[in-house]
């Protein structure tokens, strides 16, 4: 029958409704681009198109949409549909996850619900209620829904990947350490990408060494830095089910077997996408490798080397688990991708721990090798290594018993702040050899900062040190055993902390002066305070005295009885807070004491021609008595005999001669004159100008330093078997 001769259906009549309807719904279920499911009240399958499931959905129809999709959740997804039933509103793009039968894997679909209401056609539902009697609605006249699905797997895996890239991003390359580096890749990458993996980096990259160009060496060491996993792999391992993933602890040490995925990446710098099953060849290679993948439940693994410019860092090896979908060639190019950043940041990290061993080293020559032995004092030091490197501490012998305690510290960190301290330290312990006051010391010390700052502001522009600051601080203080008294001066530093012999705290009130690198050009004021014997000084960087009440904390650690000097700065120690720790500080502990009478030996002598003589007779009588050999017994009589007649003839009374005996010999001549002597080379046919030239040769050192009471000429003998 032609066109022509078809029979019209009159417009609007019930049969050409409904065959306009069913035209429209085959049409909309055959070419549909989503899946399109209608559900009864009940929520079970009566229609829906092949996008559905990929299959024939004959075999679904009478099921719940739960089952046909096998859901994570079906109660919670059921709920939700339950109110679009009840005329609560429709639900758009409610994203699910699920499985589908014929496709392996997890699954993620959006799905949209609509009810259909039966009210606007006349018609009702088929019963049931909430209350379970039907498993339907209440309302009577919603005839069902129907729900589109989309699969959005791949969309959502796009997504997944590139929230761990821009992870990796944000969280890798922000510190400067290789194990916090490591830490922050397996963050980022678990669980969003993977369920376990482990950074493993060359043993010796750990400590600054340079990487090795690949391919790596078969019995290379590789260090454990970092590992992450997912919840599943976690409780898995909490239940005693992951015993193998437990023993994957940070710092373990091992080498790669070989003919495994591992060694092969390393080998030719190449990642691997490598399926895992019960059967894996080369499982049986790595044995403890294969129980922990087997008790994690691994099934699907990419390994990508750790490399930059050729050299290889490290490894690392990303497995899923469990249901989780296997690695594709996308994920592969993730990995490396992440692995290309990280390995930059491990370089980098690399070099700064490179030059940290350096300065630290450095910092170490630079510093005290020992503690020495002074008169009067004992001492005992702690230096915490951190970041910092240019803190230093000293003990330095000075004439008379005497002692010079110096802590101090360049801000930095690096090489250039190690070398700046060395140039400080070396600069003060020359001006302490001067016998200057501690205000002066610290006063030419400062001028030695500002020509060193103005070698540095001196550099050309496109150095990289041109711009950058420097910035020191330093306390240094003298103790004098004779008169218990101790001088401090400090610049930018703080003081040090003081307790008395009964524990109790010692009130000291130093002036601050500029810091040794800064524009002030403030005088240094000193201040002098008077100690018991058995007094505890604690000199402190400024780390050790940050934070709340650490002043009251140390000098109540001080106040313990029965402690040594190094028990105490042990117990400072345990108490700093561990940002301290991290930063690196120096503590230098003197307690106080005094010269026994027994080794002093002091005469205040006539301001005449005969007091040489005398002088010659007492000393020799003292040096016998002590026991001393003759030829020093003789040396020490000429010394005498040359600074006395020497005080007499250019200095003024009082006349005074000391003689100290320590690992040493000391004479000290005092005079009230504040000029002094300087050391000249006479002339054969010259008559006088010898005597401090016979003094230099005799005496080991020698020196003079002035006060507000005239001055002090003084030597120091080396002792036969001291």
């Amino acid at each position: 029958m032609s066109d022509a001769e078809t029979p019209a259906v009159p417009e609007g009549s019930p049969s050409g409704a409904d065959q306009l309807d069913e035209a429209v719904l085959a049409t909309l279920f055959a070419q549909s681009a989503v899946g399109l499911a209608v559900l009864d009240p009940r929520l079970r399958l009566v229609r829906a198109n092949s996008l559905v499931e990929g299959v024939e959905t004959g075999e679904f129809i009478g099921r719940r949409f739960t089952e046909v999709f096998r859901l994570d959740d079906p109660d919670g997804t059921e709920q939700i549909m339950n109110r679009v039933l009840a005329g609560e509103g429709p639900i758009r793009d409610h994203l699910v996850r699920g499985r589908l039968r014929q496709v392996p894997g997890d699954r993620e679909f959006l799905v949209s619900a609509y009810r259909i209401d039966g009210s606007r056609i006349g018609l009702g539902g088929s019963g049931g209620g909430p209350d379970g009697s039907g498993g339907g609605p209440a309302d009577p006249s919603a005839l069902g829904l129907l729900a589109a699905v989309v699969d959005v797997t791949e969309r959502e895996r796009a997504r997944a990947r590139e929230a761990a890239l821009a992870a990796v991003r944000d969280a890798v390359g922000g510190s400067l350490d290789v194990a916090a580096t490591c830490r922050a890749l397996a963050d980022a990458l678990v669980p969003g990408f993977a369920d376990l993996a482990v950074i493993e980096v060359v043993d010796e990259i750990l400590r600054g060494a340079a990487p090795p160009v690949g391919p790596l060496p078969p019995d290379t060491p590789l260090c454990r830095a970092a590992s992450g996993r997912c919840a599943a792999v976690r409780d898995g391992a909490e239940n005693g089910s992951g015993a193998g993933v437990r023993r994957a602890r940070a710092g373990a040490v091992r080498r790669l077997p070989a003919r495994t995925p591992h060694a092969l990446a390393v080998a030719d710098l190449r990642p691997r996408l490598v399926p895992i099953g019960p059967d894996t060849p080369w499982l049986d290679a790595d044995p403890d490798g294969a129980g922990a993948v087997a008790q994690a439940g691994a099934h699907s693994l990419i390994v990508v080397p750790l490399t930059l410019r050729g050299a290889v860092l490290g490894l690392v090896s990303l497995y899923r688990c469990a249901a989780a979908e296997p690695f594709d060639e996308d994920d592969v190019t993730l990995a490396t991708t992440a692995a290309t950043r990280a390995a930059l940041a491990v370089d980098n990290a690399r070099r700064y721990e490179r030059e940290h061993v350096i300065a630290s080293t450095v910092q170490r020559r630079l510093l005290p090798q020992a503690e020495r032995q002074q008169a009067a004092v004992e001492t005992a030091h702690v230096l915490l290594p951190g970041r910092d490197s240019g803190r230093w501490f000293d003990a330095i012998a000075l004439s008379g018993a005497r002692t010079a305690l110096v802590v101090g510290g360049v801000a930095g960190e690096g090489l250039q702040s190690a070398i700046a301290m060395g140039q400080l330290r070396t600069v003060i312990q020359a001006l302490a050899g001067l016998d200057l006051e501690p205000e002066e010391v610290l006063a030419r010390l400062k001028d030695t900062a500002d020509r060193l700052a103005g070698e540095r502001a001196a550099l050309p522009p496109d150095d990289s040190l041109h711009g950058e600051p420097l910035s020191a601080g330093c306390v240094y203080g003298v103790y004098d055993p004779f008169t218990r008294t101790c001088t401090l001066a400090r610049a930018g530093h703080p003081a040090p902390l003081i307790v008395g012999p009964d524990g109790r705290p010692v009130d000291l009130d130093v002036p601050e002066g500029p810091g040794l690198f800064s524009a002030d050009s403030a005088l240094f004021a000193p201040a002098t305070v008077t100690l018991e014997e058995g007094s505890l000084l604690a000199f402190c960087t400024a780390e050790l005295l940050s934070g709340d009440r650490a002043a009251e904390r140390i000098t109540r650690t001080l106040a313990r009885p029965g402690r040594s000097l190094r028990q105490l700065g042990d117990d400072i120690v345990y108490a700093l807070p561990d940002d301290t720790r991290s930063a690196g500080a120096a503590l230098l502990l003197a307690r106080t004491g005094t010269v026994s009478e027994h080794r002093v030996a002091t005469w205040d002598l006539a301001q005449d021609r005969a007091t040489p003589a005398t002088a010659r007779v007492l000393v020799r009588d003292r040096l016998q008595g002590w026991g001393l050999d003759e030829d020093t017994v003789d040396a020490t009589e000429l010394i005498v005999s040359e600074l006395v007649t020497n005080a007499v003839r250019y200095g003024t009374p009082p006349l005074r001669l000391r003689l100290l005996l320590d690992t040493t010999l000391t004479c000290e001549v005092h005079d009230g004159s504040t000029a002094a002597p300087h050391l000249r080379h006479a002339r054969t046919v010259d008559e006088g100008g010898r005597g401090l030239f016979i003094v230099s040769r005799l005496a080991s050192h020698w020196g003079a330093r002035h006060g507000p009471d005239g001055k002090v000429l003084w030597t120091e003998q080396e002792l036969p078997g001291a």
